[in-house]
């Protein structure tokens, strides 16, 4: 079905006949593949620090720099999409990130390996560009539901590459090459997937349901060009950096459990390279549906309260989350702990999907830069968390029951995040509009006529 601005008002994941489909499925790949680029030496680290003879301390830096120029990509990103749309953005990204993922394996020092981590990390803005693109393709009725799962399948590929990569660094072992070798060369195969869907990304997406930017009217190009001005006053809402700070709480956590989980299970249970990283990948597999109900709970409150009643939701999920993350840190029975670990890997989740149901709705004529600001945030919070992995004589259970207090604190951020009642009054206005619009065209149309408009 269409709704306003021919925008999807219903997401049909096993279509591929709409743009809005195509772009779901393709936008998600696209930042499966960059996360799988972007962890894809983590589950490796052990191997790395033991060649490379990495202090803990040179480890926590390596662990910042992953995702601190993140921060300032995803907000160059979001400028850029509103600027030159996303399908140009994410193909760019997707090709130029591939370079430092497969030649990382030139590394020969700590400091050589650092600045390719540190460019690796540009490719975490892919995570704007996705939310940015459902947000232009679907209808706020399932927006909340569309960026959660998009980004939710996008960062399973964080939990996959604690899995795989150690597979994929056997085999080459197997084969023949020494580990020095074998890390290196295994960097390869997520550079080359991301070539590949670079192209598919160009070939098969639009910038919107109306088409690409270049194909759009004189009127249109202008008014984007407009709206693009509003960076600024998005930058200068408060409501904006409440959720930087409560999507820090969240997504900034699982970049920091994704980071040093593999190590974590490694170091303090005793456990071989493939096993630990069998473990750390759990935590981001339970991005198939955590995230998504997130973002669907978000769009259930939002037809049932209003705007407000996704901002309650969304502080009440980080509120548990920090909670699950002080449990998870006391835990030094290996079952208890990856019990413990899934639990707080739900509500992380959660969070996220929670934040970009409320995301699209902050100020629509800046769209690339909100979305660009808060997910800047998330790595931010990252960058923070990091920090505490460079003490030595701080333990990471230790540093990560820290963590755990100042994300149950953050929660109370959410009563920032306020709507004046006019804008209550037009969401809600709009979704009455979308449902009642939904519910004409399923009963007059035929079944074979909605297929071909969702």
């Amino acid at each position: 079905m269409k709704g306003t601005n021919r925008k999807a008002t219903s997401i049909n994941l096993f279509s591929l006949k709409t743009v809005q489909m195509r772009t779901f499925h393709l936008s998600w790949l696209a930042f499966f593949l960059c996360f799988f680029g972007w962890f894809g030496i983590a589950p490796l680290m052990a191997v790395v620090r033991d060649e490379l003879s990495l202090t803990k301390d040179q480890i926590g830096n390596i662990i910042i720099s992953s995702v601190a120029i993140t921060v300032i990509a995803r907000l160059a990103i979001g400028w850029l999409c509103d600027k030159i749309g996303p399908r140009i953005a994410y193909t760019a990204l997707l090709i130029l990130g591939s370079l430092p993922v497969i030649f990382i394996g030139l590394s020969n020092s700590y400091e050589s390996f650092l600045l390719f981590r540190l460019a690796i990390g540009v490719i975490g803005a892919s995570f704007v560009i996705t939310q940015y693109h459902t947000t232009v393709m679907f209808a706020p009725n399932v927006v909340g539901t569309a960026n959660a799962t998009t980004a939710g399948w996008g960062n399973l590929g964080g939990g996959i590459t604690q899995m795989v990569m150690p597979l994929i660094f056997a085999a080459f072992v197997a084969a023949g090459f020494i580990e020095a070798q074998a890390w290196r060369y295994a960097m390869v195969v997520p550079g080359v997937a991301m070539i590949l869907c670079g192209i598919a990304y160009y070939l098969y997406t639009k910038d919107s349901p109306a088409g690409n930017i270049g194909d759009l009217s004189d009127i249109a190009v202008a008014k984007k060009k407009k709206d693009t001005d509003s960076f600024w006053k998005a930058a200068a809402d408060y409501r904006v950096w409440a959720l930087f700070v409560l999507y820090g709480a969240c997504f900034g956590i699982e970049l920091t459990i994704n980071n040093i989980a593999a190590i974590y299970y490694h170091d303090y249970f005793a456990l071989d390279l493939a096993t630990a990283g069998l473990i750390a990948g759990l935590f981001g597999l339970m991005n198939i549906f955590a995230r998504t109900l997130g973002g669907y709970f978000g769009d259930k409150a939002g037809i049932r309260w209003g705007l407000s009643g996704r901002v309650w939701f969304l502080g009440a999920v980080i509120l548990v989350e920090g909670l699950a993350l002080l449990v998870f840190s006391q835990m030094t029975v290996l079952p208890l702990s990856i019990m413990a670990m899934i639990v707080f890997s739900l509500f992380v989740q959660m969070s996220e999907g929670a934040t970009f149901s409320v995301v699209p709705f902050i100020n629509k004529r800046a769209m690339g830069a909100v979305s660009g600001i808060v997910g800047a945030g998330g790595n931010a919070g990252a960058v923070a968390a990091g920090f505490l992995f460079k003490v030595d004589n701080l333990s990471y259970p230790e540093a990560l029951f820290i963590i755990g207090l100042v994300v149950a604190g953050t929660s109370i951020l959410a009563l920032l995040v306020r709507f004046s009642p006019e804008m209550e009054r037009e969401a809600q206005a709009e979704m009455d509009l979308l449902l009642a619009e939904k519910e004409t065209i399923m009963v007059a149309e035929p079944a074979y006529e909605v297929e071909e408009v969702r």
